[in-house]
């Protein structure tokens, strides 16, 4: 039991709706199509008379065979049911095919207003939960919301036919209707004893199907680390056991939701065997005709089917409303970066203040303690610290990817929580350690920045980067495909298309997880000069791990378990031989052109 449940528990934004709050929410989004709601309505209601008047018909032609000429009742029966037929199979062709344009709307508009919640979480909620369980939101449980809406429609009419046989039923003999009515009490209390299984049980096999996405999806992203590790059978193994839980969380909402008809339709058959025997009796004592008998029999089909349905259906309606849930829940994930105002951002110098700032990723870690920096407009900053000192965290924060919990961040002299944040990431440019390209051509790549540039700006601008050098080793020049996610190029290249493209963004700060921590030297001297020209003029804050980009700054920070440890140029802090000092003597010693091993060790006054 432990093994099938693993990792099936709800994200931390799931959120339990009731059914009538579900219901409420799925029907706003069918009301702007409400004048074809109420054509598929009456459709149905005409179709559902037309199949009541079948055993109406023939209940009726018995009697009459049995009093006046057999032929002409015959004829009229056959001429009847033959226009009845078509008039039904015309109405039940557009009603299924108006649900179909219904359904697909609301389904677009649903899937529309999941991806726009997903485009507008914070990056913190992407760094928290699976990418691939955020998908398996978008796609598999909207469409498992539109088969529901499209099941719901199809019950609606067999819930219409119920109704008008009853009425029927109880015009023709009463005590012969209720007697068949005397078992829906029992069929209608295990139907709801159901429901609240029936949900438990879709909510487990949806939170399976995610995690399964979510393997699949990591495994495809690291394939190639896991050929370069020969992890191919590890990786096998993991979505083998998580692939065999989903089977039986599948197999064991399998055995209850198939278990539950076969149940139904058991109690159903009761209900024929009381009418066949007490009818038949009624009609051996002539209290009963036998077209009024064979109508109860004929109609005891159609009378129990709905019911039947309804307490089956819960299988797939506890399915749409568990997947409805799901993408509510998505789309009424609570922000956690909170803007106060929304202030059109025109023009940024490039200012940055942090007074007394306090961040923490969760309440257990605490990164920034009673922060404060001041960064003048132009000024190139690098940040230098162990691992987990706060370098990574300080540019998401300017950049407005987190909330942080105390204090105040200015730019400009103006809190960063007043911004219209669409205006202020157009003036914010970054360059991450690991560039990110989609699909396309090096220029599409460039253009991104700005999809109104020509191909004349792209060109001299890439031109700018490297002296344009780069562009030459391209097969193909800047109409190069790169692949999927760039992996056509090589990392130094994807870096000089990613500074290309900020250099086209032409924004007033600049955030750089260093951009020549992975590259050879021509190529690292190549982005050098793309930077010296991306810099100039502009806001720098620069996650330094190499000693060129360092020495190149105009100041340096050195951090220290989310404090600031030492400041100054690079020669004041190698003067001072502190944290600096011992930083330069781990990693950045050997990176010196006139390094050699066993050389050029500072000494230390730690």
């Amino acid at each position: 039991m432990g093994f099938i449940m693993a990792g099936l528990d709800a994200e931390s934004y799931d959120r339990n709706y009731t059914d009538r709050q579900l219901i409420k929410r799925i029907t706003q989004y069918f009301r702007p199509h409400l004048p074809l709601m109420i054509t598929i309505i009456v459709l149905v209601v005409f179709n559902a008379g037309l199949d009541t008047a079948f055993p109406l018909l023939i209940s009726n032609s018995i009697d009459t065979l049995v009093s006046t000429q057999a032929l002409q009742a015959a004829i009229g029966l056959v001429i009847f049911i033959l226009c009845s037929a078509a008039l039904s199979w015309a109405c039940n062709m557009f009603r299924q095919r108006f649900t179909a344009r219904s359904v697909g709307d609301v389904v677009l508009k649903l899937r529309t207003d999941a991806f726009t919640a997903v485009m507008s979480r914070d990056m913190s909620f992407f760094d928290e939960f699976s990418s691939g369980k955020i998908v398996s939101r978008v796609t598999s449980d909207t469409e498992n919301f539109a088969t529901v809406v499209t099941l719901t429609l199809n019950l609606l009419s067999q819930v219409l036919l119920y109704i008008l046989i009853v009425i029927i039923l109880f015009f023709r003999n009463a005590q012969l209707a209720l007697l068949t009515l005397s078992i829906m009490p029992l069929i209608i209390g295990v139907a709801l004893g159901f429901r609240v299984l029936a949900r438990k049980y879709t909510r487990r096999s949806q939170r399976s199907l995610a995690r399964v996405n979510a393997n699949v999806q990591e495994i495809v992203s690291g394939i190639t680390i896991a050929k370069n590790f020969r992890q191919e059978q590890n990786m096998y193994d993991e979505f083998k056991e998580i692939n065999t839980q989903s089977y039986h969380v599948n197999v064991r909402s399998g055995f209850l939701y198939n278990g539950i008809f076969p149940v139904l339709v058991f109690i159903a058959n009761i209900g024929t065997i009381l009418i066949v025997y007490f009818g038949g009796r009624s009609v051996v004592s002539g209290n009963t005709s036998p077209g009024d008998w064979f109508l109860f029999i004929q109609s005891l089909g159609l009378l129990w089917q709905p019911l039947t349905s309804i307490a089956s259906f819960w299988s797939q309606f506890q399915l749409g409303l568990a997947a409805s849930e799901r993408v509510f829940a998505l789309l009424d994930a609570e922000p956690r970066v909170h803007q106060i105002e929304e202030k059109p951002v025109q023009d940024i110098q490039g200012k940055i203040t942090f007074k007394n700032v306090f961040f923490s990723y969760d309440d257990r870690q605490t990164v920034l303690k009673d922060f404060s920096l001041t960064i003048k407009a132009g000024e190139t900053i690098a940040f230098v610290g162990h691992t987990g000192a706060g370098k990574s965290s300080i540019g998401k924060l300017i950049s407005r990817f987190y909330e942080f919990q105390g204090g105040q961040i200015l730019i400009d002299d103006q809190d960063i929580r007043t911004f219209d944040l669409h205006d202020y990431h157009q003036r914010l440019g970054i360059v991450p350690q690991s560039p990110f390209l989609f699909s396309g051509s090096v220029t599409d790549n460039i253009r991104y920045a700005r999809p109104e540039a020509t191909d004349a700006e792209v060109a001299a601008v890439a031109q700018k980067i490297g002296g344009g050098d780069w562009i030459e080793a391209l097969p193909e020049g800047l109409d190069t495909l790169v692949g999927e996610t760039g992996r056509a190029l090589s990392m130094g290249q994807r870096q000089l298309v990613a500074l290309a493209r900020v250099l086209l963004q032409n924004p007033a700060i600049i955030i750089m997880d260093e951009a020549t921590a992975s590259v050879d030297p021509l190529t690292e001297a190549q982005i050098q000069e793309g930077l010296d020209i991306i810099l100039e003029h502009r806001t720098a804050i620069v996650i330094a791990h190499r000693l060129s980009t360092i020495k190149h700054a105009d100041r340096i920070i050195v951090l220290d378990d989310g404090r600031i440890a030492e400041e100054g140029s690079h020669e004041e802090l190698m003067q001072r031989g502190g944290h600096y000092s011992e930083l330069y003597n781990t990693y950045f010693r050997h990176q010196s052109p006139d390094y050699k091993p066993g050389g050029g060790f500072v000494p230390t006054h730690r």
